[in-house]
């Protein structure tokens, strides 16, 4: 019998039961595709990150119940959060490698962590049916990224608001929808809905944030930006415009350490 440390880690939250949570198995080496998959599937968590040392840097993978993902930020926050305070990992500075998008680094400062990703590049469309049935509204601007698309609305009381029609967002060709708005007390709020991913409304989602920093920063005219994702758990992310990179920063609470037996 095979057993795999498990932890379950709080992302994006400075309080226990808020925030987005993750699992992070770490490895000594990958196991097969198929078995991570029913892993991520079995925890039932938005993502599950995998994790294997090689040397000074670390190779990262994730996978939400029903598929592999390109990226994740609250995985990523949360792997990097294990390695800092449960694996000895002496360092300022963790370099993940990512077979899908490559090198990502994430580096402390005081209680927060800060994801260093490759920026989104977004291109403004026209709105689809999919997008106004699934939130109900016409919304002001419409865009696309690598993965998502991304609806602006004119008020954080308008995103709040949403009762999404997950049918309908299902039907949308791209991993989810990212919708967003003016913040009250924040510079942008913004929520994730991705069920053809298998997670109808994400918590929290670090990823969205390489999308929508760059086009807050733009519209706002600066490079440091305060966001509140407002999902029922809820999660408070700083985030800072690098032009090619963004900056994704957060607190983390440990929930969970476990094993699995295989």
């Amino acid at each position: 019998m095979k057993t795999i440390k498990i932890y379950q880690v709080d992302a994006f939250t400075s309080q226990l039961f808020g925030g987005n949570p993750a699992a992070v198995c770490l490895l000594d080496q990958w196991l097969e595709d198929a078995l991570m998959q029913l892993i991520a599937a079995e925890n039932n968590l938005a993502e599950t990150a995998f994790v294997v040392r090689t040397g000074d840097q670390f190779e990262i993978r994730w996978f939400t119940p029903t598929l592999e993902v390109d990226l994740c930020g609250h995985a990523t926050l949360a792997s990097a959060y294990v390695i800092f305070h449960q694996t000895g990992f002496d360092g300022e500075e963790i370099i993940l490698q990512s077979p899908r998008s490559g090198e990502l680094k994430v580096s402390r400062e005081g209680k927060k962590l800060f994801l260093n990703f490759p920026a989104d590049v977004i291109v403004k469309c026209e709105n689809l049916p999919e997008i106004t049935q699934g939130i109900g509204l016409n919304p002001l601007e419409v865009f696309r990224g690598k993965t998502d698309y991304m609806a602006v609305l004119a008020s954080e009381e308008d995103v709040h608001n949403i009762r999404p029609d997950f049918v309908a967002i299902e039907k949308m060709d791209a991993r989810g929808l990212i919708v967003t708005a003016p913040g009250n007390h924040v510079d942008f709020v913004s929520r994730f809905f991705g069920p053809q991913s298998g997670v109808n409304e994400d918590p929290v989602t670090g990823s969205a944030h390489t999308t929508l920093t760059p086009y807050w920063s733009e519209k706002l005219g600066k490079s440091i930006l305060t966001a509140r994702q407002i999902s029922k758990r809820g999660g408070s992310l700083d985030c800072r415009n690098a032009g090619p990179r963004v900056f994704i920063g957060g607190e983390a609470q440990l929930y969970l350490v476990g094993e699995i037996l295989i």
